[in-house]
């Protein structure tokens, strides 16, 4: 019996305008994957916290590997505003995706997992596009991923992470995290901004009273059109002044 490695890639925290957004590879094999149904494994969105929370200590110990790139507000403003290697949200993404598959790749160079009857390097990833194109999206992804020297398939689709279920538990780390990350801004900063998405009322409400105290400019996108929105309002005040 052969048995396939096949990595899952999905993202949490794309929206919201307060905090990171975070991204997951997940390197597991066609057995891990009958594993993980089994337990209940699906869409991040169609679970609890609680449920999410349990499933993702199940998710780490059952998986091969897996990468998170925790991407900051910061990071996501300098894409999105054009001051970094591509000025789109969904290009920041794909040089993402293009390091994490680059990463869990290297898992052949492991001795660990270098079986008899097993493959020893990744075959398929599936990865849920954030693009409208998804050929375009996909043949950056290829082009990335050539310049690495990393030989994979591409599986590029839309809801994949409810179609494959190593996208599902990509999709249940990142959520996880993305909370994690969350609570300790909270924690940091001892207030209380809601779910950081805009439109969460406590969001909005923290955002009106904050988005030009220094304090917290790093938690803010300010590249988020409710944040210029004030931002602009404000400027304009100012002007009415004079």
């Amino acid at each position: 019996m052969i048995i396939m490695l096949i990595i899952g890639i999905d993202e949490a925290g794309r929206g919201p305008v307060i905090g990171p957004m975070v991204m997951v590879g997940v390197l597991m094999d066609d057995v891990d994957e009958i594993m993980l149904k089994s337990l209940g494994v699906k869409d991040s969105k169609q679970l609890t916290q609680p449920q999410r929370e349990k499933l993702y200590d199940s998710i780490k110990t059952i998986v091969k590997d897996f990468k998170v790139n925790i991407i900051s507000p910061k990071e996501i403003d300098e894409s999105v505003l054009g001051k970094g290697p591509k000025v789109n949200l969904n290009w920041l993404e794909a040089n993402h995706i293009i390091e994490i598959l680059s990463e869990l790749s290297k898992f052949n160079e492991s001795t660990k997992y270098n079986e008899s009857k097993k493959k020893s390097t990744p075959e398929i990833a599936y990865i849920d596009c954030p693009s409208p194109n998804i050929k375009a999206y996909s043949e950056f992804l290829a082009n990335g991923l050539a310049k690495n020297k990393v030989k994979i398939k591409l599986i590029v689709t839309h809801k994949a992470d409810e179609k494959y279920i190593s996208v599902s538990a990509a999709s249940i780390i990142a959520k996880v995290i993305r909370e994690h990350e969350v609570k300790r801004l909270k924690e940091k900063y001892k207030v209380d901004f809601g779910s950081g998405y805009p439109s969460d009322p406590k969001t909005q409400e923290f955002l009106k009273k904050n988005y030009s105290n220094p304090k917290y400019k790093d938690i803010f996108r300010e590249s988020w059109s409710c944040y210029k929105d004030l931002a602009q309002a404000k400027l304009q005040r100012r002007l009415g002044e004079y």
